[in-house]
């Protein structure tokens, strides 16, 4: 949600690079409009293949930026070494429009107003497509899961990828805790209110961390510290990789404290973090802690905001297909489970709704497997996936196995042989 979620793009362009890389498909480049501006402010871009449209179009929901920062598509999040997503995405034929949001910062519901808006935009820049997929990470995860539940008449299916989907709040506080309890463990180490970060910090937060925080948490001398502080935040970490994964992981979690919470409180109304009641586990006196820890009081309009207008449902009138690593530091695994007992209630469980747990430590942190088992699962719920072949000329052995045991889990065809990747698209 804070950063990173360019991980997911790099998959999901080997994902789509495959399925462009068939004999009978030669990858085209894109041919993009120039970006123009919605009614919001928010900018965009519409790229369309040079022959060959199909009439189906994927819109990409881009993951969070950092508060502050200009209103613009992030160009790091749509091309990624060698690839760039608009052209694989047209070189299958598909048309292809992102937008930037009108804000940054917390994005949700402009990003949905926006992505609405995109839709309209295009059919009336390209004609009305016969199809709308949606795909999204982190912050674009939570877009997606809310976009495909609120609005089945205009999206046909959606991969929501390490999305905060279960509890938005129970995300909010994840990110407070963790506050909240550092200033107990490393008292004063972060300057000013830790519920309300003077601007100067937020500017110079990178190189702060790096000069101070950082020193202080790898220092020896504070590993118990450090290893109470990992515990009581409940911090994920790669245990083969202690040191380097909790320190990635305590990075991000202050990060959105000091530079995106103020934000995040102008827009959702006022404070959104409560810890008040909070009992704190895991140190070596938890009596201590409690009594000591920094409590905040949230706003009782920015929880009923976020109640109201950033919670799931779990009700699906179309596909959804939720993709995770298990040890994700900045969104939590635990929105899975959360959400699919949403969808186990609304009766959309395993019939529109399908979760792939993936055991990796890293927001977003996605092979090639992953992201292609995620895409064709939702093309297959979709009705359009027929078979995909090639996936030996495509996977490393040990992704090819565990990719092959999965698709076989959810009924998805699949074949080793074949000199290059691709998938038999059903069509209308």
């Amino acid at each position: 949600m804070v950063t990173h979620a360019f991980r997911l793009v790099r998959v999901f362009l080997f994902v789509v690079a495959a399925l462009a890389c068939g004999a009978a498909t030669a990858r085209a480049e894109s041919v993009c409009d120039a970006d123009g501006v919605q009614t919001s402010g928010a900018k965009y871009r519409i790229c369309m293949p040079p022959s060959g449209y199909n009439g189906i179009l994927v819109i990409w929901a881009h993951g969070f930026q950092d508060a502050g920062t200009p209103v613009s598509i992030p160009e790091d999040q749509l091309c990624v070494n060698d690839f760039c997503l608009p052209d694989i995405i047209n070189g299958l034929g598909f048309g292809f429009a992102t937008t930037s949001y009108s804000k940054t910062g917390l994005a949700v519901l402009q990003g949905k107003a926006d992505i609405l808006d995109l839709v309209t935009v295009f059919a009336s820049e390209k004609g009305p497509p016969k199809k709308v997929y949606l795909i999204g990470a982190s912050e674009g995860g939570l877009i997606t899961a809310l976009m495909v539940e609120q609005h089945p008449d205009i999206f046909s299916a959606g991969v929501a990828a390490c999305g905060p989907v279960g509890n938005f709040r129970a995300q909010i506080d994840y990110f407070g805790d963790g506050r909240a309890t550092f200033e107990y463990f490393f008292p004063g180490l972060i300057p000013g209110d830790p519920f309300n970060p003077p601007a100067s910090l937020a500017s110079t937060w990178p190189q702060y961390y790096e000069d101070v925080v950082k020193p202080a948490l790898l220092n020896p001398d504070n590993r118990s510290l450090l290893d109470q502080w990992v515990r009581v935040a409940k911090l994920p970490y790669d245990p083969a990789d202690y040191l380097t994964t909790v320190e990635h992981s305590a990075r991000d979690v202050l990060r959105y404290s000091i530079v995106n919470l103020v934000d995040a409180a102008a827009t959702l109304g006022g404070l959104p973090f409560d810890n008040r009641r909070r009992w704190y586990m895991g140190s070596d006196n938890d009596l201590k802690l409690n009594l000591m820890v920094p409590r905040a009081t949230a706003s009782p309009t920015a929880l009923a905001t976020m109640m109201t207008s950033y919670n799931t449902s779990g009700m699906l009138n179309r596909p959804l297909i939720t993709l995770h690593t298990l040890l994700d530091q900045q969104v939590p695994y635990w929105h899975e489970p959360w959400y699919d007992l949403k969808t186990l209630l609304s009766g959309s469980l395993l019939t529109r709704h399908l979760n792939i747990p993936v055991d990796r430590y890293g927001h977003c942190n996605f092979t090639k497997g992953d992201a292609l088992l995620s895409f064709a699962v939702m093309l297959l719920y979709d009705g359009m996936a027929a078979e995909v072949n090639g996936t030996g000329s495509y996977l490393d052995p040990a992704d090819l196995a565990a990719f092959e045991q999965r698709a076989q889990s959810v009924g998805l065809p699949s074949r080793r042989s074949g000199s290059a990747l691709s998938i038999t698209i059903k069509q209308d």
